[in-house]
């Protein structure tokens, strides 16, 4: 596999990353639960880089409860 460039073009960033959100929570129900965990960890560590609120964890797990069912389950 090829190394990543070292510099990403901000404008494909603008472009692409809510692509690849959108496309991720659009399938969220349907990846392995490891999958999930991974992704969901990342989007913190993500969001504190920007965020001070403490409760962006809470805030993000409340967000999916709400959008999938099998994440619903999965908390039950």
């Amino acid at each position: 596999m090829p190394a990543a460039s070292a510099t990403i073009d901000s404008d494909d960033e603008r472009r692409f990353v809510p692509l690849l959100g959108s496309a991720a929570l659009h399938l969220w129900a349907e990846l392995p639960q490891e999958v999930q965990r991974t992704l969901f960890e990342h989007a913190v560590v993500i969001g504190h880089r920007s965020e001070r609120d403490e409760s962006l964890r809470e805030q993000l797990a409340q967000f999916l409860h709400d959008r999938h069912i099998r994440s619903q389950q999965k908390a039950d």
